[in-house]
């Protein structure tokens, strides 16, 4: 069937003009954490809103009182997970991965790089996109719990490391 009518048509974009400013009020006083960088949890949450958003707008079955309540509840939900998250490492730790150390003063870490999926190509390519023009200069390359790669360059002077919390790390390392 190719057209059915207006009705059909008037309410999409009745919902439209309703759902999209209402999901964007509550994204905003959600706070910036809930359209931050994503992790496991976040994709889901965002895949959820969007599936969420999809049906009130298309479906004649979801009314826009339990569209806009089930979007109310995710952003509840998420506010909740990132509320715990902050506060728990317990947690932290169930809801992301750890992060996970690649390289180490230009050795690969093989058994992570298989592990995680990664390829040596991949990890090079982090470290040309740092500015480092060779493996060498990279202390190390860090698969992070969203997925991006952090190329942390030689340090040159004494202070904490911000490898503290990646796994396969240790002061002892060095």
């Amino acid at each position: 069937m190719l057209f059915d009518g207006w009705n059909g048509v008037i309410r999409i974009i009745i919902m439209a003009l309703t759902v999209y400013p209402a999901l964007i009020f509550m994204l905003r006083i959600s706070g910036k954490r809930t359209l931050s960088k994503m992790n496991m949890f976040d994709m889901v949450i965002t895949v959820a809103i969007g599936s969420v958003v999809a049906s009130v707008m298309l479906s004649n079955k979801m009314t826009i009182v339990e569209g806009l309540t089930g979007l109310g509840m995710l952003i509840v939900l998420q506010f909740a997970v990132t509320w715990l998250e902050v506060r728990s490492e317990g947690f932290t730790s169930l809801i992301k991965g750890e992060p996970q150390l690649l390289l180490y003063h230009g050795q690969y870490m093989e058994k992570v790089l298989k592990k995680e999926r990664v390829k040596k190509d991949e990890v090079r390519q982090a470290i040309r996109a740092g500015g480092l023009a060779s493996v060498e200069e990279a202390e190390a390359v860090v698969l992070e719990t969203d997925g991006t790669f952090s190329v942390i360059k030689h340090k040159h002077q004494n202070g904490q490391s911000s490898l503290k919390d990646v796994e396969g790390w240790s002061r002892n390392s060095e």
